[in-house]
């Protein structure tokens, strides 16, 4: 059975161009543009893996996934937040708010699909 991932961004063209890799790739893909619907679909459709922007109106992808990390019934999703915000201090709060993976904008698809496959192993 394919592993579900759920794409979050408020920029459609970047969730068709991620969606269009992982389906390729053998992944179901799931979509949401703003942290709100992320969080109904995270409950709804139960994603094996999640990749998220940061700027977004709220809640924002910090916001987000904290909600998911702190709810002991979906902190083992893992987050990979995927933003244009690179500085360190952005980086580190991201971390903090529990993202088990911190790629910034542009970024390298190869790179993206690798971190996900690395995720997703169990």
């Amino acid at each position: 059975m394919a592993k579900k991932v759920l794409v979050v961004d408020d920029a459609n063209d970047i969730i068709e161009l991620i969606g269009y890799r992982l389906k390729t790739n053998g992944y179901d893909v799931i979509a949401a543009n703003s942290g709100e619907i992320a969080m109904t679909k995270i409950k709804k459709e139960k994603p094996d893996l999640v990749i998220m922007d940061v700027m977004m109106p709220p809640p924002n992808g910090f916001q987000v996934c904290r909600q998911i990390k702190d709810d002991p019934q979906y902190r083992h999703i893992p987050i990979v937040l995927l933003t244009a915000k690179s500085t360190e201090s952005d980086q580190f709060w991201g971390m903090e708010a529990g993202a088990d993976a911190y790629l910034t904008k542009p970024y390298n698809p190869d790179e993206l699909l690798s971190k996900v496959q690395e995720l997703l192993e169990e």
